[in-house]
């Protein structure tokens, strides 16, 4: 029998070593793809049980039939149909370009109204009650990110059918803003001042459709061109602080501007419970919390005003300062004493707070304006107005996701009269969204001091009015 020398041995295990070590490693390369493939297929798992997730939540906020969430598009596709967003026409990882429309058509009957008006003065006007219908309004917008997710548009049109020929009857508008993070994002453009509860980004979500109580519309300021910054400030928190041109820039021109730029306004919340309010901050609990949301806020504006920078006063918005019998300081002699007012400082403070839970809604805001500082061409009776007022507005969803009852009712108290008005009225969704609705209303009006074309109330309107909207938003 021969002996394997150790020579032999050695050049044997170099000889059959390569094909051992070669088995080994293809071994250990399938053991590593069917654990990448295990790991892929739990990821796709756990991103459809994620887009099962966010439909359940969107199901809950925007109806019944929210749609299913796409899947991550290609370079140059469209993401279809997102509450909130409207339709996404175009993304890539350049940007983003969303479209989105707000229009209704209106029923008004006005022919309650008493035909004449006096005011505290003895001054009486005319008023000529409508009963028409209107395809009152289209806001179509555009909007999303471009280079950077933090770089933001809103682009849109604005128009207001009932205003036909006015100065500000179609509005092109819009803001870019740069998005550091929550607590920090500052905008450019035209944007609402944050006076009042209805202009701090709630609009369309209203249990009233496009259109606020007379005590709101009395006190609130309007839109304006300017810069202003929002965030969040700790869990619930969020504020929105506005520098602008003036109370209401709709319909007036750049050279009836004065040069002060001294319009402030600044609004801060607080939703303790749920740390939100529902989509929008919405009026109404459409969304139907299952557990008792909160909010509080208040607002306070400030406004250096002249005579030459007011729109007109059937401008779409517009927003102007008025005795509380619908007298506007800045015409020619207000006060009937031969008196013109060139110039006034506003202020305005409102303070908010309110509640929803399982489709029940309630919310008050109280408002006091000061407005002094008098710049006039001879003496007034008075050094300055003090005018107070506050609506409370209320809802249920009676059936959920379909119908919604409500009422509100606010009241001025000032120092040229005590107007009021009540609104009862409901909300039906026939598809179960709140993307498209009916709105049927009665507004009972006593001397409303605020009034213009493409709101349901006129200047000095005493009696019932009546509505009924179709509204598409999207």
């Amino acid at each position: 029998m021969r002996t394997i020398t150790p020579i032999s041995a050695a050049l044997c295990a170099a000889l059959l070593a390569p094909p051992l070590m070669a088995d080994t490693s293809d071994q250990e390369v399938q053991r590593q793809l069917e654990e990448l493939r295990s790991m892929r297929n739990n990821l796709e798992q756990q991103s459809q049980e994620f887009d099962q997730r966010i439909q359940q939540l969107e199901t809950e906020l925007y109806g019944e039939s929210a749609p299913t969430p796409a899947s991550k598009p290609q370079p140059g596709t469209s993401l279809g149909y997102r509450p909130g967003k409207g339709f996404n026409l175009f993304s890539s990882d350049m940007g983003e370009v969303n479209f989105g429309v707000f229009s209704y058509t209106r029923y008004l009957n006005q022919k309650d109204f008493d035909r004449t008006y006096t005011d505290s003065f003895g001054n009486t006007s005319n008023i000529d009650p409508r009963n028409d219908i209107q395809f009152q309004k289209v806001n179509m917008s555009f909007k999303g990110w471009i280079f950077d997710p933090k770089l933001n548009y809103l682009f849109y049109t604005w128009t207001s059918n009932t205003s036909q020929g006015d100065p500000a009857q179609v509005v092109v508008a819009g803001n870019v803003s740069y998005h550091f993070n929550k607590a920090f994002k500052v905008f450019a453009g035209v944007g609402a001042l944050p006076s009042t509860r209805s202009t701090n980004y709630t609009f369309p979500n209203w249990l009233k459709n496009d259109h606020r109580t007379i005590a709101d519309e009395f006190f609130r300021g309007s839109y304006t061109m300017g810069v202003w910054a929002e965030g969040e400030l700790a869990e619930g928190v969020q504020y929105r602080t506005m520098l602008g041109n003036n109370l209401s820039q709709l319909g007036v021109s750049g050279t009836q501007l004065d040069d002060g730029l001294n319009t402030f306004s600044n609004a801060l919340w607080w939703m303790p419970t749920t740390g939100e309010y529902g989509p929008g901050e919405e009026l109404g609990d459409f969304a139907f919390h299952d557990e008792l949301a909160t909010r509080f806020g208040v607002h306070y504006t400030y406004s250096r005003e002249d005579a030459q920078s007011q729109p007109g006063t059937d401008t779409v918005e517009n927003s102007q300062i008025r005795l509380s019998d619908g007298t506007l300081i800045f015409q020619s002699d207000p006060f009937d004493n031969g008196t013109q007012i060139n110039q006034a400082t506003y202020q305005m403070a409102a303070i908010n707070a309110g509640m929803k839970y399982r489709g029940w809604f309630l919310e008050a805001e109280f408002y006091h304006r000061w407005v002094d500082n008098f710049d006039a061409t001879g003496p007034l009776p008075k050094d300055r107005l003090d005018d107070k007022g506050y609506q409370v507005q209320a809802s249920m969803m009676a059936i959920p996701k379909t119908l919604q009852p409500y009422v509100a009712y606010s009241e001025i108290q000032g120092e040229y009269g005590t107007p009021h008005d009540l609104s009862v009225g409901f909300n039906w969704y026939p598809f179960k969204r709140k993307e498209f609705r009916f709105n049927v209303q009665g507004l009972y009006l006593k001397d409303s001091p605020v009034g213009y074309s493409s709101v349901p109330f006129q200047l000095g309107g005493n009696g019932w009015a009546f509505t009924t909207d179709m509204v598409l938003a999207f």
